[in-house]
């Protein structure tokens, strides 16, 4: 095996290699149109116009040729090239001569890169220098799927192949297993059969519909959310689900997402817009009176649902909604209260997040890029505060943090949570953003000790977020066992048979009587199915009533994952549940 250079980027890896999977594809169809062939997080993807539909087999042979491909030691090599020149390089290439049209509008220099003798691309680089420095067993082709020219559903639809590549063999394998572990706990697919969701065409896509167990534990997580802000000053406010264009149009909201936004015309000729966030609702409540600097903060919740028009492909089950829930907080304060109200949420976040079963959360501020500020609200030094404010709270609070350029709102920077799942996946979480620059726009402020006006501070807060978004990584998360807490159904009474669902009714009584979210299954199927069912609904507690436990005034316990746990009296098992509830582990 050849030795592979050590300074080589695993972009460079990918990007590489998506040239010589479109080298690969263009021997087996002469006459494919190409897209594009960006790297993407754990890989790449390139788009072709293909004469048929590609089958697994396809991408098996396009993988042995790359194979090839890097085993001769081709080289990449880019050079500048004028728009005629370019035009008749991808002569007949429809796309590439419209992203060249695109490019030389825009007055973009235009790239090619040749790898060796048998491709070329338009393309600004990023390789490596010879195909030696790719592992050959450290990358894989793992599907295809449509995409839209440009993602946009009037273009043309090709055929997106999709590939993994990463330096090393052991992480492509561990990678893999990840994949395999994360479609046997798909939440698109885990959450009907648990009985949490489902969606209906004539409601729409994107729409999601929540059953009663869902509902439950929906409300569970929020009331859990509520109870930690309570404790800490805040106050529930309500919102209507439309609102004016001029709301939104102060805000900025409109120019920068009016795309986004479902839009609706009265018949009297106004336009409004269904919310895509309340922030600007609740700045509306607070200017209802003025204030005195003696009555800030002034701290208002309100978990509400929020719309936004995204395209259809790229919904994705409850992760990606047009209809979607915000546990939602902003809390209005002077100046001298932001590292003081910051941190409180802060620890409602900490608190939470261990309640659910992720830990260690990894620490992201999220400021401006100060190359592109024109994307942003405010002046530099306001932003410069804000980010300075952050970066100290977070160094107080002794945390190990890191920046993220240009990954701020576009109105005030943030701190993001990130979690780890069990898979060893990166989701971000709950946020906190520091916002100046909505009060400004809004002309929001206290009178001061010196009967002056001050400007207020207003900081946002979402916990779960989108609850639908959160549920989806929890759900894959415990692949839906949830802590008992949480769990829709704490425990399943199963009589063994008819004679036993007397005695069964009664243990299921006591258990309601005690706050315990339990169920009972009739003896109409076998014992060992009613088993079976309960561990596949993935309830943490079956409690079996039979001859031996009505005589002993016990019950058989089965615990999830843990299997028969043995006889003990209903008291005793009530007591020892309650106490696991309580503690939300």
């Amino acid at each position: 095996m050849p030795k592979r250079s050590t300074n080589t980027t695993i972009d460079d890896i990918r990007h590489s290699l998506a040239h010589l999977l479109a080298a690969a594809v263009l021997k087996r169809f002469p006459g494919a149109k190409l897209g594009v062939g960006p790297t993407i997080e754990n890989g790449f993807y390139y788009d072709f116009l293909l004469p048929r539909t590609l089958t697994p087999n396809d991408l098996k042979s396009f993988e042995k040729d790359i194979r090839k491909l890097i085993k001769n030691d081709l080289s990449f090599n880019g050079k500048r090239v004028t728009p005629a020149e370019a035009r008749k390089l991808f002569k007949g290439q429809e796309f590439k001569l419209e992203l060249i049209k695109d490019f030389t509008k825009e007055k973009k220099q235009l790239t090619v890169y040749k790898t060796g003798d048998v491709f070329i691309d338009l393309c600004r680089g990023g390789h490596v220098k010879r195909t030696k420095e790719i592992n050959p067993d450290a990358f894989g082709l793992m599907s295809v799927a449509g995409a839209y020219w440009k993602g946009n559903e009037k273009n043309k639809q090709l055929q997106r192949i999709y590939g993994a590549a990463f330096k090393t063999k052991k992480e492509l394998d561990k990678y893999l297993w990840q994949q395999a572990e994360a479609k046997k706990r798909d939440h698109k697919i885990l959450g009907p059969k648990l009985d949490l969701f489902t969606f209906s065409e004539l409601v729409g896509p994107g729409l999601p519909l929540w059953t009663p167990k869902g509902t439950l534990v929906r409300n569970i997580l929020d009331d859990f959310v509520w109870s930690l802000r309570k404790k800490r000053g805040y106050e529930r406010v309500e919102i209507p689900h439309i609102t004016k264009k001029e709301l939104y149009e102060i805000s900025g909201h409109w120019d920068k997402f009016s795309n986004e936004l479902f839009k609706i015309t009265t018949r009297e000729g106004h336009e409004f817009a269904m919310k895509p966030m309340n922030c600007p609702h609740h700045i509306e409540i607070l200017k209802r009176r003025q204030w005195s600097y003696r009555e800030m903060p002034q701290r208002y919740a309100n978990t509400t649902m929020c719309y936004r028009d995204e395209q259809t492909g790229e919904l994705a089950g409850i992760s990606r909604t047009r209809a979607f829930t915000q546990d939602d907080a902003h809390v209005f304060c002077r100046q001298s209260q932001v590292k003081e109200e910051i941190l409180k949420i802060w620890d409602i976040v900490d608190a939470f997040y261990a309640a659910v079963g992720f830990k260690n959360l990894e620490i992201h501020i999220s400021g401006h890029d100060p190359k592109n500020f024109k994307a942003y609200l405010g002046t530099r030094k306001m932003w410069q505060t804000a980010e300075s404010a952050l970066k100290q709270i977070a160094k107080e609070r002794g945390v190990k943090t890191e920046f993220k350029i240009g990954e701020a709102a576009f109105y005030g920077p943030k701190i993001d949570f990130i979690a780890h799942d069990s898979l060893g996946r990166e989701w971000q979480v709950a946020t906190i953003q520091l916002d100046m620059n909505l009060p400004e726009r809004f002309d929001i402020f206290c009178i001061d000790e010196k009967g002056k006006r001050e400007r207020l501070v207003m900081i946002h807060a979402a916990i779960m977020g989108s609850i639908e978004r959160f549920l989806s990584v929890l759900i894959e998360h415990t692949a839906g066992a949830f802590p008992v807490w949480i769990s829709p159904v704490q425990v399943q009474v199963l009589p063994v048979s008819k004679k036993h669902e007397s005695a069964a009714k009664k243990i299921l009584k006591e258990l309601l009587a005690s706050d315990i979210r339990a169920e009972l299954t009739e003896s109409s199927e076998t014992l060992g199915k009613r088993i079976r069912e309960g561990e596949i609904q993935k309830i943490p507690y079956l409690l079996i009533v039979g001859d031996k436990e009505i005589k002993a005034k016990t019950v058989a316990v089965r615990g999830r994952d843990k299997g028969n746990l043995g006889t003990e009296k209903l008291s005793s098992f009530i007591e020892s549940i309650k106490k696991e509830i309580a503690k939300k582990r």
